[in-house]
């Protein structure tokens, strides 16, 4: 089992890697095709960036490890908004906007809410288009709603991945002197992405298979080390991102990118998982799961919206929530 062990991690670290280099790859094309940075920001940044979640539960799915698949996408979501949130405001005040509160987190959780209640009846085709479709509604308000305001927060987002903003303190004159004199060819950016997209899915079938080997050989149920060890994986990068971003004081950069990859994983992984999974293989959620779920998400709406900001304390909270919450799904 120790070797399963190295290989998942061994397909964690390939799966993080692959999937910034298919972010960064994709996001560069876009804007020099003359994309809008709202499309760019909403589409490319926002899906590209949950995909390490929603390609493992495809993968798991697609091989009938459909526990796996489900635990993962749910365990993120929790991660999220317990762990992650509750970490990003021991950093620092998590401040938020207004409009944050009223428009973008309250689409999110009603994702989150519509795949818990259709993991629960059980994930087939009917229930992936759906997803799918609220997945599109949801992009196109997005992108409504970026495009309506002067979204300073997306283009921010935009800038730190297309643009290669070297820190004049840390790096030497000369490597700077370098890095803006060599420009990539045309062909980079394209082959960039599409090594990153074979890296991710290479990266996922590597963890998927062995997280599945570690489960049969603990004796252990699928969704349990969907929830705890592989979604703990795949939510590393934005634990990364979150505290950067948190320490630069991007801070609607923080709740805006936790509760949007929920909404990414919650629709977009949701629908993966429903297509992706063989007929009769069982895609469903238990109750205590998708209600947990729920809550988490409604917990930490709540706490941002009461003074839009969230203190140390009340990260605790949110840490405290998590802690509580693992004791509880391993006896379901």
């Amino acid at each position: 089992m120790f070797a399963q062990i190295l290989y998942a991690a061994a397909g964690l670290v390939l799966l993080t890697f692959a999937a910034d280099h298919l972010v960064l790859g994709s996001s560069r094309l876009a804007t020099r095709l003359r994309i809008s940075p709202v499309v760019v920001g909403v589409v490319v940044i926002g899906l590209g960036t949950s995909a390490p979640e929603f390609l493992v539960s495809g993968v798991a799915a697609a091989r009938g490890d459909t526990g796996i698949a489900l635990g993962n996408i749910t365990g993120s979501n929790i991660l999220n908004l317990t762990m992650i949130l509750g970490v990003a405001a021991l950093v620092a005040k998590v401040a938020v906007t207004s409009t944050v509160i009223k428009r973008e987190v309250p689409l999110a959780v009603a994702a989150v809410v519509l795949f818990g209640f259709l993991a629960w009846a059980g994930l087939n085709t009917a229930t992936g288009i759906v997803l799918g479709l609220a997945g599109a509604g949801a992009l196109l308000l997005l992108l409504r709603w970026a495009r309506q305001g002067r979204n300073t927060e997306l283009a921010k987002e935009v800038t730190s991945y297309t643009e290669d903003v070297p820190d004049e303190a840390a790096a030497p004159v000369a490597a700077i002197a370098l890095r803006a004199r060599w420009q990539p060819p045309a062909w980079f950016e394209p082959v960039r992405a599409l090594l990153g997209l074979a890296g991710v899915l290479a990266g996922a079938q590597l963890l998927v298979v062995n997280a599945a080997t570690i489960a049969t050989d603990l004796g252990v149920p699928q969704l349990i080390i969907g929830f705890t060890l592989v979604a703990l994986g795949t939510s590393l990068p934005e634990l990364v991102t979150t505290i950067a971003a948190q320490r630069r004081g991007e801070t609607d950069l923080v709740v805006g990118n936790l509760f949007g990859s929920n909404l990414f994983n919650s629709l977009a992984g949701g629908a993966v998982v429903a297509f992706a999974a063989p007929a009769g293989s069982g895609a469903t959620a238990s109750v205590t799961l998708v209600l947990t779920m729920i809550l988490t998400g409604a917990l930490a709406w709540a706490l941002l919206r009461r003074g839009l900001a969230l203190t140390r304390a009340e990260g605790l909270v949110l840490l405290a929530a998590y802690a509580l919450t693992m004791p509880l799904l391993l006896s379901a």
